[in-house]
């Protein structure tokens, strides 16, 4: 029979006792549906609360089940302990006991972001060959935003300026398109086995236009967020001075065939999303024409509405088509820049949501591209060097370990882009729902004109339609009824 510590502490917490926050905890800790928590992971939980190391210490001995893990009973009893002693009540193996049924109190842990990226460190320590994160925690890394910064007069060469932000560091820096080059030389020298995105290619100032200059400052947005979602590159030291101031060696036995069978992949996946980026691109380019071409309509008819009459009894015969047309043109002229500011703004929602979505992925599998170019480059040299110096068996060792770490390295930089996959998937989910709502907007929109075009006709044209109209009923042929 057990102690009575051991009956209450073992004794499972009634579901609706458990405050949804715990929840959310557990999921922080314990993703992809862990059942165990990690001892480390929960002592660093119990050092957010602030407590004094008495209070911990107590709180540990009542949950701890001497596995070297916790449960998620034990989890939520753990934070239930928390929430009590911060209240000022004594820890003790009775004092859940006074809850019943009510609600658990919610404890105080301060910012959970650094829990959830103590999370990922923790998970991939543990198992260094698997990459450990999802596509929403890649993203969750960071946000950065470039802007441009307007520029200044009076200088014949002007220097286009960027102001970055990143929510991670919660900074705003400014920085030059020279400032990304030296970044992008410094992170190739100190990783040159993962992937570095491509800058946008430099143009003098003076040939530089406007769309030019945007274009490039997405391709930087695009190479600034790959680079601070990494998992790896992210920690390095300087990429937090750019946003603020101012291995193991695991040789898997077919590593080499599954390098040269993922590179294959990548290939033709590039391949095929490049066709992706270009169709979206088309799609996004034929809304913005089909917005210019309203403007055109409305302001045509405007023209024709405005129109002096000079028509006579001679020229006209008595016929009074003209002149009913132009009032038509008058009320119906308005109705089509509603439909150009609808198509441009879908325009522009199709190019951030769709087309730069895909953008962003295609930098990611170019700068996979090279690097396994850098790799082989780096081989070649290796054996191209061994051939000529036979007699250093301790480098031939060390080229070997360097070769086995570098194809650990892509070993994870392949994970990685397996993880930015999902891209794709949002990208679609975001084409198909922008599509929908655009062709529903615009039918709607031409919907409404369909009076005003009724009441320009003449009687004679309007009979001859209905006259031409289904037997269904439908007095319209091009609108019918619902």
């Amino acid at each position: 029979m057990l102690p009575k510590k051991d009956k209450t502490m073992a004794a499972d917490l009634t579901s609706g006792s458990v405050p949804h926050f715990y929840r959310d905890i557990y999921d922080i800790l314990c993703p992809d549906q862990q059942t165990q928590l990690d001892q480390d992971m929960f002592i660093k939980l119990l050092m957010k609360s602030s407590l004094p190391k008495e209070t911990l210490t107590r709180i540990w001995e009542l949950v701890d089940c001497h596995h070297g893990y916790l449960t998620r009973s034990g989890v939520y009893k753990a934070l239930a302990l928390i929430a009590v002693s911060q209240q000022g009540k004594p820890v003790n193996d009775v004092v859940l006991q006074n809850f019943g049924c009510q609600e658990l109190p919610r404890p105080s842990l301060g910012d959970l972001s650094d829990l959830k990226a103590l999370s990922v460190r923790l998970r991939r320590e543990k198992n260094p060959t698997r990459l450990s994160m999802s596509y929403r925690e890649v993203c969750s890394r960071d946000i950065i935003k470039v802007t441009l910064i307007p520029k200044k007069k009076g200088l014949i060469l002007k220097h286009v300026e960027y102001e970055v932000s990143s929510q991670r560091f919660n900074s705003v820096v400014q920085r030059r398109y020279n400032d990304f080059v030296v970044l992008h030389e410094m992170l190739l020298h100190r990783f040159p086995y993962r992937m570095i995105p491509q800058l946008p290619p430099k143009k003098l100032v003076k040939t530089a236009d406007a769309h030019f200059i945007e274009e490039r400052r997405k391709a930087l947005k695009r190479f600034l967020t790959l680079v601070v979602r990494h998992p790896n590159i992210s920690e390095d030291p300087l990429i937090h001075f750019f946003l603020t101031f101012l291995g193991r060696e695991l040789d898997p036995l077919d590593t080499p065939t599954q390098s040269r069978l993922a590179r294959d992949l990548m290939k033709h996946v590039h391949s095929s999303v490049s066709k992706l980026r270009d169709a979206a691109d088309s799609i996004k380019e034929q809304t913005l024409e089909g917005a210019v071409d309203m403007l055109t309509f409305g302001r045509e008819l405007s023209w024709l509405a405005d129109m002096a009459n000079t028509d006579s009894e001679w020229s006209s015969g008595g016929n009074e088509t003209w002149n009913h047309l132009k009032k038509g043109f008058k009320s119906l002229h308005p109705m089509f820049p509603p439909i150009s500011n609808a198509l441009a703004e879908h325009s522009k929602q199709e190019d951030e949501d769709v087309v730069e979505k895909l953008n962003l992925f295609l930098d990611l599998l170019s700068a996979y591209k090279e690097l396994h170019d850098r790799y082989d480059n780096s081989i070649n040299k290796m054996k191209r060097k061994s051939s000529s110096d036979l007699s250093a068996p301790q480098e031939g060792e060390q080229q070997e370990r360097r070769k086995h770490f570098a194809l650990h390295c892509i070993s994870m930089e392949t994970q990685l882009v397996h993880c930015y996959m999902n891209i794709v998937g949002e990208m679609l989910h975001s084409l198909i729902e922008l599509e929908t709502i655009k062709h529903y907007k615009i039918y709607e929109l031409w919907k409404n004109m369909h009076p005003m075009v009724e009441n320009m006709n003449s009687a004679d044209v309007v009979e001859e339609r209905l006259g031409s109209a289904s037997p269904t009923g439908n007095k319209s042929p091009y609108f019918p009824s619902k």
